[in-house]
């Protein structure tokens, strides 16, 4: 297995599309160009973001193949793994690592879900996953809300001893549980990286002990992200709280209610940034109303980005 080292941050990117909502190959590479001069930790695509559970396998393999052709090993790409069961998730990770990904993050599946939930059946699912498609793994744990899977601690514990586990997006949007996965990770045999997946409290999550971050709202003021970051790094906390509460009314704007909408938000903001031409978002989600397009820009521009 090829060795991946992933932290800092590393944007959930947005999937551009077309009229007909078609993958529009050159806004996701002119997309990708643009994030790339970034010091990132790596990108992630195909993910919840990117609308990666709405897509064709065939259009994740191509978006895997544009982007690792734009980044060149600059940093790693990780890919969503989006699947039903067991054999679908190996052909889909060997398809993925042929077309380049660095490392895949692994989208519960509804096998795992109800209570309780014993480690037996994701043990076995991330385990053969791994083994077979010889590739890097990073667990997601995510709110059930959203349609993850919270793991039982020792449910999580045994998952971090497969060897291809890497990392964990922890997504569960709960400080406490947050400190809880973090001293879990800790107490681990071996390690695994803690990407915080919480968009709304991420300069906490940081100075917690998060090393990363793998976030839908890493694809913009990425830079004012990546400086808040390495100021965290620093000990510096007075500037990089300055920063968090310049960002904070983007925040509350793109992860407003319903929490949905807020792939359509940050693909409206980007175009009201200028990376992206348009905001084409494919049904069943819905592109968002004018008043919201109006509640975003303020937002940008109390941000100061706009």
């Amino acid at each position: 297995m090829k060795e991946v080292s992933l932290g800092g941050i590393i944007p959930a990117t947005v999937t551009p599309m077309t009229r007909d909502f078609r993958i529009d190959e050159e806004g996701l590479v002119d997309y990708i160009k643009w994030l790339s001069r970034f010091r990132l930790g790596g990108v992630a695509i195909n993910v919840d973001t990117g609308e990666g559970p709405h897509l064709y396998k065939e259009e994740r393999k191509r978006i895997v193949e544009l982007v690792v052709d734009v980044v060149k090993g600059k940093f790693p790409v990780i890919t969503g793994l989006v699947t039903r069961f067991t054999q679908e998730a190996v052909e889909q990770a060997v398809e993925a690592k042929e077309a380049g990904a660095d490392a895949l993050l692994v989208f519960p599946i509804p096998a795992f879900s109800g209570s309780p939930l014993s480690a037996e059946i994701p043990y076995r699912y991330h385990k053969t996953v791994g083994k077979e498609a010889d590739i890097a793994l990073v667990l997601f744990q995510l709110e059930a809300a959203l349609g993850g899977v919270e793991y039982p601690p020792d449910v999580l514990l045994e998952l971090t001893k497969i060897e291809q586990v890497v990392a964990l997006k922890e997504s569960l949007e709960d400080a406490k549980k947050f400190v809880s996965t973090i001293r879990l990770l800790r107490g681990a045999p071996r390690k695994i990286t803690l990407l915080t997946g919480n968009d709304t409290f991420i300069l906490e999550a940081f100075m917690l002990g998060a090393e990363g971050a793998l976030i839908g709202f890493g694809t913009m003021a990425t830079d004012l992200q990546v400086e808040m970051f390495e100021l965290v790094q620093k000990r510096r906390y007075d500037e990089a709280k300055a920063i968090a509460e310049q960002l904070q009314p983007l925040i509350d704007a793109i992860f407003a209610s319903p929490a949905r909408n807020y792939r359509a938000r940050t693909k409206e903001a980007l175009v009201m940034l200028g990376v992206l031409k348009n905001a084409y978002i494919r049904p069943p989600l819905l592109p968002i109303s004018e008043a919201e397009r109006n509640r975003l820009r303020e937002a940008l521009k109390k941000a100061d980005l706009l």
